[in-house]
């Protein structure tokens, strides 16, 4: 491992880490944009046409079952374990991830710690009222009737509590994520490709505000030239070299 990554960290006061796909990968869920990746195999279903057609809710809910029932073993990796611990020595003040397989919280990271900006898969929500609902329930009713069922609270429309294309990013944690990404003096990009924005975005303003900026991805990103630091390694072995070891 590149000495300098642990300097930068030792270094710091206050580490934000931003996670794409790349981080879980090593937990064998594949990501979206690499040949054989999700959005290969099918074409993404935009938030319009869900709410629009009945049709279209019903095939992205099986999907979303079908995808649970490939990756629902996935654990946090050692590289999900090595940012816990950083978060749990105080080092790492937030984690902001594109991800929403939930394995930052599983690793044991504080839901506080943790900015989502795409949601979160594990669980679905009103699109009406906001209700919380869990997966179980819905796919016992979408297995018996064909359909997802509505709301309990007010019949309205569910969906997993993730960011679709063409929905609105979620407003309070784009206000989370700017917040701690101006307050830290190092910034670790690791396993994103860092080409959707404005998410790929909170890089550039680390930079741009004074913080040192690594990043870890096995492929080049379009902002390596502005980073401080660029690792083309696995995150995992990468990340747990950063702790001592006992």
């Amino acid at each position: 491992m590149d000495t300098s990554l642990k300097d930068y960290v030792d270094q710091a006061q206050r580490v934000v880490v931003f996670t794409g796909a790349g981080i879980s990968t090593e937990s064998g869920i594949p990501d979206f944009r690499s040949p054989g990746g999700l959005w290969t195999q099918n074409k993404p279903i935009y938030f319009q046409d869900f709410m629009a057609s009945e049709t279209m809710r019903i095939e992205a809910w099986q999907r979303k079952f079908n995808m649970d029932d490939a990756f629902t073993n996935a654990t946090p990796n050692t590289g999900h374990m090595a940012i816990a611990r950083l978060v749990q020595n105080g080092k790492v003040t937030s984690v902001i991830t594109q991800n929403i397989d939930n394995l930052h919280q599983d690793s044991g990271i504080p839901e506080d710690k943790v900015i989502e900006l795409h949601g979160n898969t594990t669980y679905a929500k009103c699109l009406n009222c906001g209700t919380r609902h869990e997966l179980p329930f819905i796919r016992t009713a979408f297995e018996e009737t064909g359909k997802p069922p509505p709301c309990t609270a007010c019949g309205g429309i569910l969906k997993t509590a993730t960011i679709s294309f063409g929905q609105s990013m979620p407003e309070e944690e784009m206000i989370r994520a700017e917040a701690a990404t101006l307050a830290c003096d190092l910034f670790i990009a690791i396993g994103s490709s860092l080409v959707v924005y404005p998410a790929a975005g909170f890089p550039i303003i680390a930079k741009q505000n004074g913080a040192r900026l690594v990043i870890l991805n096995r492929e080049e990103t379009e902002l390596d030239e502005i980073a401080d630091l660029v690792l083309n390694t696995e995150a995992g072995p990468t990340l747990s070299s950063l702790l001592p070891h006992n």
